[in-house]
């Protein structure tokens, strides 16, 4: 099982934001130089999780983005089960792409479908909150990775 790189980023935007204070704004570049990761990346996934309610917008020359729920309110679960396009573990999850001849009757599956509800199920007891209970530690990391050359 692997997730994909939209939804990885995803929640490291999330997590990024949530280390700031309240009412601290954030670029999508400063959020792009601290992962080292391209600018173009972020646009479309802060554009989504501004959509579905994750996160606040602010135009104009002294805008940014920031958090617009508590981490204590954002579901770990709920955002990976909203990014993720589809969990097509093998063929026969996928509609149209179901080439294997004993789909019919294989019970396969039907136990990576339940192994999938229970990942995701793990992932649901956790809040955004849980995931920067080292806000110190991260913050650091930050900080030290802001003093590195940003690559791409």
């Amino acid at each position: 099982m692997r997730l994909t790189n939209y939804t990885d980023f995803s929640l490291r935007v999330l997590i990024y934001l949530a280390l700031k204070s309240k009412d601290e704004l954030s670029t999508i570049k400063e959020i792009a130089d601290s992962y080292k990761i391209s600018k173009n990346h972020l646009m479309k996934i802060i554009h989504e999780l501004g959509q579905l309610g994750y996160i606040e917008t602010i135009r104009g020359r002294n805008g940014g983005i920031r958090l617009a729920k508590h981490p204590v309110d954002i579901n770990i679960g709920e955002v990976v089960s909203k990014t993720e396009e589809d969990f097509p573990i093998v063929d026969c999850f996928s509609e149209g792409g179901n080439y294997c001849v004993i789909s019919p009757a294989c019970k396969l599956k039907h136990v990576l479908y339940e192994a999938l509800q229970e990942f995701i199920n793990v992932l649901k007891t956790y809040t955004l909150e849980d995931l920067i209970i080292n806000k110190d530690e991260l913050s650091q990391l930050f900080r030290a990775a802001s003093n590195t050359e940003v690559k791409g």
